[in-house]
């Protein structure tokens, strides 16, 4: 018998067995129970920093006060999966110091395990300050002061490998190999693997020039990277700017065929998913009441994982990833209370015409009573 302390590990035959698979999704299956070290559903690996946001809108050089928050795409994807009622281990690096205390001590209030989290006591914790503008327009500002920072000192060597291993999911993204050499070897590590302790590899592209400056390679190891991953989300626009894809889902999916599942997404649109096997699906994004445009993409990564762990079917894969965006994108900062899951799954199942009217604002998270139709809990045109 297990406790929560086992980790679950492919067995040796499962993967001899499922070579050449056309199941996309045959490392979730085929767990079984080896070591003593504590397993949960997803494992995510990154940096995160405090945040200072604007008390209101304007220019860095005229704001007055800042709000502290938290921020790290990795973590962002941890905290709203422990939200969502999974269980969630954050693996990260942080200083010795206040700012340090205060990301640990926030994310593990969110529900996540953040006992592999290090302590470095020579390299501070990144800080960051941004408008509240949305980052695609010109008068966005984010300001990173993080060079030097104690997760661009992670490394193969100075993670606990155990706990990388010991989650259903491990998601990455392409922030962290732009953080430092040592960054970039440690996720080129986990992607590369191909053994009895690797998980199913989540890999979200994230492209940011500005972390990838002095390395004009930095677009060709994304899709290095994204090529060794099981699961990839990509943006159309990403894929456009990194690497000179134009041609939609279809374009990029015939550059990254390994991937078991490549989900790009597509701006308000939508989004679509090509998984090994099957044939594309796309679904079409909620109409949202926007408050602030940070953090949909993790949010919409969140909820995808969310669905791939509870083996849903694509395409509620694909609105799950679209709920959770739409929860983020009603509040002001990057992380938002999701939706409760019978909330979330009664919409999720509606048909496509009631999906297209739905129009979410502020607020729509929040609990509804069970007996209430799905219809009534947004608002509608």
């Amino acid at each position: 018998m297990c406790n929560s302390h086992c980790v679950y590990r492919l067995l040796l035959s499962n993967i001899r067995a499922n070579a050449g698979s056309t199941d996309p999704d045959s490392r979730l299956r085929g767990w079984q129970i080896v070591t003593a070290q504590a397993a949960v559903d997803v494992v995510a690996l990154g940096e995160s920093m405090v945040t200072f946001l604007p008390a209101r809108p304007g220019r860095l050089a005229d704001v007055p006060s800042f709000d502290r928050g938290i921020g790290g795409a990795e973590s962002n994807v941890a905290c709203a999966l422990a939200a969502a009622g999974h269980s969630v281990r954050w693996v990260s690096r942080v200083g010795a110091d206040g700012f340090g205390d205060h990301l640990v001590e926030t994310i593990a209030r969110y529900g996540v395990d953040t006992s592999a989290v290090g302590r470095d006591p020579h390299r501070p914790t990144g800080i960051y300050f941004r408008t509240a503008d949305d980052r695609d327009t010109d008068a966005h500002e984010v300001v990173y002061y993080r060079a030097g920072s104690a997760a661009s000192a992670m490394s193969p060597g100075s993670v606990d490998e155990d706990a990388l291993a010991a989650g259903r999911i491990l998601h990455l993204s392409g922030i962290t190999p732009a953080l430092s050499a040592d960054c970039l070897a440690l996720v080129r590590h986990l992607c590369a693997r191909r053994d009895d302790r690797r998980p199913l590899v989540s890999f979200d592209v994230n492209h940011r020039p500005g972390l990838w400056k002095g390395a004009a390679a930095g677009p060709d190891v994304l899709l290095d990277l994204a090529r060794g991953a099981d699961l990839v989300f990509v943006g159309e626009d990403e894929a456009a700017a990194a690497w000179g894809i134009t041609g939609g889902p279809d374009a990029i999916r015939a550059a990254l065929p390994e991937p078991a599942t490549l989900v790009v997404k597509q701006g308000s649109r939508g989004a679509t998913v090509h998984r090994h096997g099957e044939d594309p699906v796309f679904q079409a994004a909620l109409r949202v009441d926007v408050v602030a445009p940070v953090g949909a993409g993790d949010a919409f990564a969140a909820g995808f994982l969310s669905a791939t762990l509870r083996g849903l079917p694509a395409t509620h894969r694909l609105r799950h990833g679209h709920l959770m965006a739409a929860a983020a994108l009603t509040v002001p900062g990057d992380l938002a209370p999701p939706p409760a899951r019978a909330h979330a799954d009664r919409l999720a199942a509606l048909d496509d015409a009631a999906w297209e009217t739905l129009r979410l604002g502020p607020g729509w998270t929040e609990r509804v009573p069970e007996d209430t139709e799905a219809e009534e809990e947004v608002r509608t045109p």
